[in-house]
């Protein structure tokens, strides 16, 4: 190649500095996000952005064609609507998501994870009306059923990491003293699986998940025992995020009183229990 002369070098540096600068000028603005006619604030302009972890259906999965859905979708699709956006959804690790890093850090506008209310998680999170009353569940290969924990002495016992499941079954076996060997997984995928090939002789979670794994798997795996720990689930927004709090609870209320909750808690879970 031959070398340039010095003013040509200058054009073709000029020539090229104003390639990048009108290709800066050609790219397409960052979304910095906007405000509803509502007066609420979102992190991208037309959308309400949802931060969850999949899977965990029957709350939130990619159906066959791709698509995420389930109950704590629905629910947040009618928040959306109340706003005049579309929910879009982020897959993000729960870690995130309880921690309130992935609010905090604007990655998302609301946090739908199946997740429980609890004092620590207020710490970093505000909440919203509580919409579901769970239960967690103790589930094992058909066959092999336990009506206790203390059956699961000298055994394997799975959870899923840092969920509520795993706090509770981490205190009764300290309380109780119960030598049983309890195994964290990163995700509800890995220990379901880890039940289904039997690395694990019962695994802990929420009963929704459980009936739906056994919907989708029948025979293999039944609900051994349940443990009524008073949880109930709630949606999270950043902290001090008033305005959409104020709209999740007002979407929440609707759809009970109008009939709409009824009929997604019907589609997504079953039956209600008898109050």
């Amino acid at each position: 190649m031959k070398m340039l002369g010095h003013a040509r070098q200058a054009a073709v540096l000029a020539a090229a500095t104003m390639l990048v600068i009108g290709g800066a000028a050609g790219c397409a603005k960052e979304d910095t996000g906007g405000t509803t006619e509502s007066g609420v604030p979102l992190i991208k302009t037309g959308a309400l952005t949802t931060c969850t972890h999949l899977p965990y259906a029957p709350f939130q999965s990619k159906d066959q064609s791709g698509k995420v859905v389930g109950f704590d979708v629905a629910l947040i699709d009618l928040v959306a609507a109340k706003l005049g956006v579309t929910q879009e959804i982020v897959d993000t690790p729960f870690e995130g998501i309880k921690s309130g890093a992935d609010l905090n850090s604007g990655k998302c506008d609301v946090a739908a994870a199946g997740m429980t209310i609890t004092e620590e998680r207020k710490k970093v999170l505000d909440f919203s009306e509580p919409y579901f009353d769970a239960t967690q569940a103790l589930a094992t290969q058909t066959g092999k059923e336990v009506k206790t924990l203390e059956e699961m002495v000298g055994k394997r016992l799975g959870v899923q990491g840092g969920t509520t499941g795993e706090e509770y079954i981490n205190g009764q076996v300290k309380e109780k003293s119960l030598d049983i060997k309890v195994v964290s997984y990163r995700d509800l995928a890995a220990l379901q699986q880890a039940l289904a090939t039997n690395q694990i002789e019962g695994a802990v979670n929420d009963l929704p998940v459980w009936n739906e794994y056994i919907k989708a798997n029948p025979g293999k795996v039944v609900v051994a025992t349940g443990f009524d720990t008073g949880e109930q689930y709630g949606f999270a927004v950043k902290k001090g995020n008033a305005e959409l709090l104020k709209t999740v609870n007002e979407a929440i209320a609707a759809a009970r009183s109008d009939g709409t909750y009824d009929k997604i808690y019907a589609e997504w879970i079953g039956a209600k229990p008898a109050s």
